[in-house]
């Protein structure tokens, strides 16, 4: 964070929201109740399109508010994992497959960007806002109606693809970066 940077802006307070509720909507997790995790759940959902947004129109956006995004998208993922498996897996043990491979893509690209930075950069591509918005859906969606494989399918391999451009990206940049377009930019950056 440079010296320019304010912290206290209404982005960074919605990603800290995100990460001081994850305890707690844990915490519904190990009760195993359902109907309130998926209303917080749904609340984090929203104040992660909130965040972004509202970074960006207001031009907010920071260094520390693309980190902060970072580990609450990060929490938020843990949480949505371990709900699958308590609470839908009955539904969706037919899809485990892709599932696993989702998850190691996204594992793969936090083990390749700490070996590299050792930390997270919140590059924030725009194939994986696109994989948050698809996944939020499906999420919001699971737990408050029903099981669509269709969206299923799609928000996962659109997920497995923001991965792999992720890892590339980290693989091609000499230096941390953050609120990174795609790779697609980073070619036509390291080209000029």
């Amino acid at each position: 964070m440079t010296n320019s940077e304010r912290f206290w802006t209404i982005p960074n307070i919605l990603s800290l929201y995100r990460i001081i509720i994850f305890p707690f909507i844990l915490y519904l997790l190990l009760i195993k109740n359902e109907r309130l995790f998926a209303l917080f759940i749904t609340i984090s959902l929203v104040t992660d399109i909130l965040d972004g947004l509202i970074a960006r129109i207001f031009k907010m956006q920071t260094q520390i508010g693309a980190k902060l995004d970072s580990w609450a998208d990060t929490g938020t993922y843990i949480l949505a994992f371990i709900a699958i498996y308590l609470f839908k897996w009955d539904e969706m043990k037919n899809e485990w497959m892709l599932l696993l491979v989702f998850f190691i893509m996204w594992m793969i690209t936090y083990v390749v960007v700490f070996i590299k930075f050792k930390g997270l950069l919140g590059l924030h591509t725009y194939l994986f806002k696109i994989t948050g918005y698809l996944q939020g859906a499906f999420i919001v969606t699971l737990f408050m109606f029903k099981y669509y494989t269709g969206l299923f399918y799609l928000c996962l391999c659109v997920g497995i693809l923001a991965c792999l451009e992720e890892i590339i990206i980290i693989s091609l940049i000499r230096r941390p970066m953050s609120n990174v377009k795609g790779l697609y930019w980073v070619l036509k950056n390291k080209l000029h």
